[in-house]
């Protein structure tokens, strides 16, 4: 395990990589109101409440970039043990038939308030049918949409490679200086920027959808192993 956080003037992001897979959760917090959200609660909840009870936070929210088993296996406990509103992409929701207790369910654009700390939901699907990101002014939540110099995979029911090129080619117009925070601790260094992504990630380098899907089907996992690290475009 181990815990970073990203300190803005009104809301402060947490880390903590938990479990067999190198996952990230993250808990935002509103530093005006003591309000917290988790996003993906998974593997180890003791260690995610520990972490509010330190910070002095309530968690009030819990926030699902995807509804893969590693990112919500401990969903209900959160829930069990908290008053916390779930909130997901409708999308995902649908299609996994999530019968969560009065969820949120969300499209790209909507705005979720976390105390005065205000966080955009960005569909982002292909990695799953309605993944989401989650902007929270110049941070970006980006559970397997986007890893860095990396990208989820697309084995899955619901995902689909060519509609994650899409996404990953809409991505390229955010801020450059935007920092992403992934789902996973899968590279060699554990956030980034949108630029620096444009630049070093494989999967950002694509003008040919049928040769994105050439490479993340079944190039990528043969050429590449993690930590992953920056791959300098061609040409």
């Amino acid at each position: 395990m181990s815990k970073t956080a990203t300190e803005q003037s009104h809301y402060e992001i947490d880390t903590l990589e938990l479990g067999p897979m190198e996952n990230f959760i993250y808990l935002i917090s509103d530093k005006k109101t003591g309000h917290a959200a988790i996003i993906d609660p998974a593997w180890d909840v003791d260690k995610i409440l520990e972490l509010a009870k330190q910070k002095g936070v309530t968690i009030t929210d819990i926030l699902l970039t995807h509804c893969h088993h590693d990112h919500i296996n401990r969903v209900e406990d959160v829930l069990n043990k908290t008053d916390a509103q779930i909130h997901l992409s409708k999308v995902e929701s649908d299609f996994w038939e999530k019968e969560y207790v009065n969820p949120s369910l969300h499209h790209g654009g909507d705005i979720i308030k976390l105390g005065d700390t205000e966080i955009e939901v960005l569909f982002t699907p292909g990695h799953s049918a309605g993944s989401v990101c989650y902007k929270i002014n110049n941070d970006l939540i980006t559970g397997d949409t986007m890893f860095v110099f990396g990208c989820g995979h697309c084995k899955l029911a619901g995902s689909d490679p060519e509609v994650l090129y899409d996404t990953l080619r809409k991505m390229k117009k955010l801020p450059g200086d935007m920092t992403i925070h992934p789902g996973h601790n899968y590279a060699v260094k554990e956030t980034s920027t949108i630029k620096e992504q444009c630049d070093g990630n494989p999967f950002m380098h694509f003008h040919d959808k049928e040769k994105f899907v050439e490479y993340r089907m079944h190039l990528h996992d043969k050429i590449r192993s993690d930590p992953y690290d920056a791959v300098p475009r061609e040409g």
